[in-house]
């Protein structure tokens, strides 16, 4: 048995380091696939507009972090809607809510945080 004298063969260290060499790799492609992830589901889905109102949702002309919803109401009863959007990294936002009766048409109007990736998905809700 050799005594320890505080430093490794040159067999040690070679062995040593190629599972670390593996394990930075992996980190590495999983951290860049689990980034990957949320930018690639991120596209806008058509919105659900509840029955008896018809709507136009969008991004604000100039001010993509800004999200709207433009409804009528071809119903025959008073109805209530907001728009909620889904904003990415920053915290999701409902707009002000807005009652329209029968005829009429309103809109409802949010703005998505700064430190998000911007507007994701735009939804009319009751």
């Amino acid at each position: 048995m050799k005594p320890f004298t505080g430093t490794r063969s040159k067999g040690a260290t070679a062995a040593g380091k190629r599972p670390r060499v593996a394990l930075r790799a992996l980190a590495v492609v999983s951290t860049a696939a689990a980034l990957a992830i949320p930018v690639t589901s991120a596209t806008a889905k058509p919105a659900a507009i509840p029955p008896g109102l018809s709507c136009h949702t969008g991004k604000h002309a100039i001010d993509e972090y800004t999200g709207f919803a433009l409804c009528r109401n071809n119903g025959s009863q008073t109805q209530t809607f907001w728009v909620h959007l889904v904003c990415g990294w920053a915290p999701d936002v409902d707009g002000n809510r807005v009652t329209v009766r029968p005829g009429e048409s309103g809109q409802s109007t949010a703005h998505c945080g700064k430190i998000g990736t911007g507007i994701g998905e735009i939804h009319v809700r009751p």
